[in-house]
């Protein structure tokens, strides 16, 4: 299986059966990233340094004001997608499978997981993978230890509060906290 394909069928959100060709190039995506993570969270880097291997790690070109702090783990890389100005504090780890979309000027605390894959609840197909992407809006702020689960949409200008499980969308303008997430307040607008 190519990688295009594996991503069409992340984007059909499409299982992904143990032991299939599409499994298969999960592992093998994982050994590259994991490569470059540990380039990445070992060594000093330049922030041009630091930003080619984003580009290599996700595939794709990321704007230069994309900050991501050491040390990162991203299981896969291929499948996230960083708008203008992201901060990602240390410690943050990406399951990225289903699909990351993290809009600009949004701020990721230290310690913060995202998880876009589940597993089938039969336990005769338990090891099957079930991706959903997770989508940040633009102006979001993440606080630190945070969980964020497949499918979420966390929207524009929204706030996550230090500790929450996200498990059901955010919508726009309001703050949420706790475990598992509910709405605290609606944020003021300027």
């Amino acid at each position: 299986m190519e990688l295009h394909e594996f991503l069409e069928m992340m984007e059909r959100r499409e299982t992904v059966p143990a032991g299939s060709a599409a499994h298969e190039l999960m592992h093998r995506c994982y050994a590259e990233s994991q490569r470059l993570m540990l380039d990445s969270n070992t060594n000093p880097h330049t922030d041009a340094e630091r930003n080619a291997l984003l580009c290599e790690l996700t595939g794709s070109e990321v704007h230069p004001s994309v900050r991501v702090m050491a040390p990162f783990q991203a299981d896969f890389g291929k499948n996230i997608h960083f708008g203008k100005n992201v901060f990602v504090n240390a410690g943050c780890k990406f399951q990225d499978h289903g699909g990351i979309y993290i809009g600009d000027n949004t701020l990721i605390g230290h310690n913060c997981v995202m998880a876009t894959i589940n597993h089938d609840p039969r336990p005769s197909h338990r090891a099957d993978n079930i991706p959903a992407p997770i989508h940040i809006g633009r102006n979001v702020w993440i606080g630190a230890n945070v969980t964020i689960l497949s499918g979420v949409t966390i929207g524009e200008n929204a706030i996550v509060a230090a500790g929450a499980v996200v498990t059901k969308d955010v919508a726009p303008n309001t703050m949420v906290g706790g475990v598992p997430a509910k709405f605290i307040k609606q944020i003021p607008q300027e």
